[in-house]
């Protein structure tokens, strides 16, 4: 699946990257949707992490309609399963591979490189990290589910990946039942996974960016 590209934030501090966070939107927005969350993570000043916010193309929702809007998949049905195009799904997350072979072919190291997603976006990123073949630095799973735990074929480099999983306690699009369902597969499966629940719906809240943004610094600072 070709994508229409990304927003990219180089370090603030003018120095060379040498850490990237990538972070996938959810259903509808586009990579500038989480733009004003990477000044709010107040990491260090020293911090030479670059930020890249793909933008997902643009297909038919099943549950909109078949409304065309950014989407990483289709959604086909609105239930606690989360009947998905699971082909799209992976056609998504191979794209967001190669977005990471590339910042690796750029010489940033693929440990110093986390993914985070949001909603839809969390489904990719769960899918893209856990069978990536190089070991990375992090999954960050928001207000999400695990749609392919099914079918993965998990990447022996990241067995043991740091993952968090946020969700929020009042979240009437993804239901909070779905998140937990998530990681405690993860916990199932092996993974050292741990849960942060908020008292928020779907979206962000101010106490979670500050958690976000110490988990990046203990991650990515040197």
């Amino acid at each position: 699946m070709s994508g229409p590209g990304e927003r990219i934030l180089e370090p603030r501090n003018g120095q060379p990257a040498d850490a990237c966070v990538i972070i996938l939107h959810g259903l509808g927005a586009d990579g500038r949707d989480f733009e004003p969350l990477v000044p709010a993570l107040s990491l260090p000043a020293d911090a030479a992490v670059r930020f890249i916010l793909p933008h997902a193309p643009r297909l038919p929702v099943t549950i909109n309609g078949g409304m065309v809007m950014p989407a990483w998949y289709d959604i086909q049905e609105m239930n606690l399963d989360r009947q998905v195009d699971e082909a799209q799904l992976k056609a998504s997350a191979k794209r967001i591979q190669e977005l990471m072979d590339a910042q690796v072919d750029q010489g940033i190291v693929a440990e110093r490189i986390i993914l985070a997603g949001f909603s839809q976006g969390g489904a990719v990123a769960y899918q893209a990290a856990l069978s990536y073949p190089r070991r990375l630095g992090g999954l960050l799973a928001l207000s999400t589910y695990f749609a392919t735990a099914d079918s993965l074929d998990p990447a022996a480099a990241n067995r043991d990946l740091p993952i968090e999983v946020h969700h929020g306690s009042f979240d009437p699009v993804v239901p909070e039942a779905l998140g937990r369902a998530g990681y405690e597969r993860l916990l199932a499966m092996g993974y050292p996974a741990h849960y942060r629940r908020y008292p928020m719906a779907h979206a962000v809240c101010p106490q979670q960016v500050a958690d976000i943004g110490r988990w990046l610094s203990e991650r990515l600072t040197r």
